[in-house]
């Protein structure tokens, strides 16, 4: 009986790959005649998608659609498909899994604008190096026709390299000041309640005040203004919305305690850009102790012991307690981190088992306590915010591959699955 929503969800994924062929064609023909005067907005790069996916839409006047965690596939044609006509606008993120799909996708979608967010190590495994991945994502950009417009972060060289790959009108995002809309002075000095930093466009300088937390979620930011500006939006007209925008679940997401810890929740993504990412961000924050609760690496660009050795001294000079779920690994960031500083009575190595961080930290957080949870979507480590804020989670599976389920609305959450084997 408990397995039966799963099972559910389970033939709806499988449904959905297996109409790809007659979706695909029918977005294709909806995209050229219904909604052919509909400007639509397409959003690629490695990381920082969804987010920016609904900054843009939010700056375009438009409520970011929940279902962004799907963002291929048949699960992109119905994104298209879910365009009304006469819409003025329409965002849509596009991701990929292997290679040649961009360029299906891009003839599909035939967007009016491009963004592109990043280029990094997510695709090691399908696409090998960086410059591959590139030039996969870079079919997006290609589409746009001359009267289009590409948006670029033009603080990544993998992504400035693109301005190459198309006749479109090219600006471009950051923070370097040769960018053509750019940001400055950020700070964290109002967490949790958002990041502050200079907005400079247009020969025009503002202050912002962002809910978003951190340097990387400046750049989503960045990429909305750029776009809403270019549509002929004023600054005026975008900057309430932006301003409200709440964090991405999973995304540098900071969620309060009832003890009065707080936990950044980053368990969505973890390839190496992104921990990095993270480090830096739980670095600024303001906090009587930083803890650090590491799950395994996505795809590490290169040989794994020295990478998570790298991270443990990342995490012993920035925490003053640390919990590794890296599985065979955690050596490697124990000793990272003692090589940092840390006190070997500060670590905690629990393999896989994420239930004994839960242990952990349900004794040890109070008030000014930050904890940064990182890790991969499989890992689920969302289970143990769940965990801390007095959910009852029974679920202890080691890796879950469902993308279209949230752990707060999985039924089995609280059942557990006993002998049962998981859907994925």
């Amino acid at each position: 009986m408990l397995q039966t929503p799963l099972k559910r969800r389970e033939r709806l994924m499988r449904g959905f790959s297996q109409m790809w062929p007659v979706l695909s064609r029918l977005a294709n023909l909806y995209r050229r005649t219904v909604v052919r005067r509909t400007r639509i907005v397409a959003v690629v790069g490695s990381f920082g998608k969804s987010t920016t996916t609904n900054a843009v839409a939010t700056a375009l006047g438009r409520i970011p659609h929940p279902g962004t965690q799907r963002s291929s596939s048949s699960f992109l044609a119905r994104g298209l498909l879910r365009i009304r006509p006469r819409q003025r606008h329409a965002v849509l993120e596009v991701g990929i899994t292997r290679p040649n799909e961009m360029a299906s996708y891009a003839h599909m979608v035939r967007p009016d604008i491009t963004v592109v967010t990043s280029i990094g190590s997510e695709h090691n495994t399908s696409l090998g190096t960086l410059e591959m991945t590139r030039e996969e994502k870079a079919e997006m950009v290609r589409i746009v026709s001359p009267s289009g417009l590409v948006v670029l972060n033009g603080d990544d060289p993998n992504v400035r390299w693109m301005r190459g790959q198309t006749q479109a009108q090219v600006v471009t995002f950051g923070f370097e000041e040769t960018n053509d809309v750019w940001a400055s002075d950020v700070s964290l000095e109002d967490w949790p309640s958002g990041t502050r930093f200079t907005l400079h466009t247009h020969g025009e300088t503002r202050d912002l005040r962002i809910r978003l937390i951190g340097r990387p979620m400046v750049y989503p930011i960045l990429a909305a203004v750029a776009v809403a500006l270019a549509e002929g939006f004023t600054l005026d007209q975008i900057q309430p919305g932006l301003e409200a925008l709440s964090p991405t679940p999973g995304r540098l997401e900071p969620v309060q305690l009832q003890n009065g810890a707080m936990i950044l929740r980053d368990d969505y993504k973890s390839a190496l850009e992104t921990v990095e990412a993270a480090l830096d961000v739980l670095a600024e924050i303001p906090a009587k102790r930083r803890i650090v609760v590491l799950g395994q690496v996505t795809e590490p660009p290169g040989e794994q012991g020295p990478i998570y050795r790298h991270l443990g001294e990342r995490v012993g000079s920035i925490a003053s307690r640390a919990i590794f779920i890296c599985d065979r690994r955690d050596s490697a960031c124990s000793a990272g981190a003692t090589s940092a500083g840390m006190q070997r009575s500060a670590i905690v190595k629990t393999g896989r088992d994420m239930f004994k961080a839960i242990e952990v930290l349900q004794d040890d957080l109070g008030p000014g306590d930050v904890v940064l949870i990182k890790g991969r979507i499989t890992e689920r480590l969302d289970r143990i915010t769940l965990a801390l804020m007095g959910r009852t989670v029974s679920c202890r599976i080691g890796s879950c591959k469902t993308r279209i389920l949230r752990c707060d609305r999985c039924p089995m959450l609280e059942h557990g699955w006993d002998q049962s084997r998981p859907v994925i």
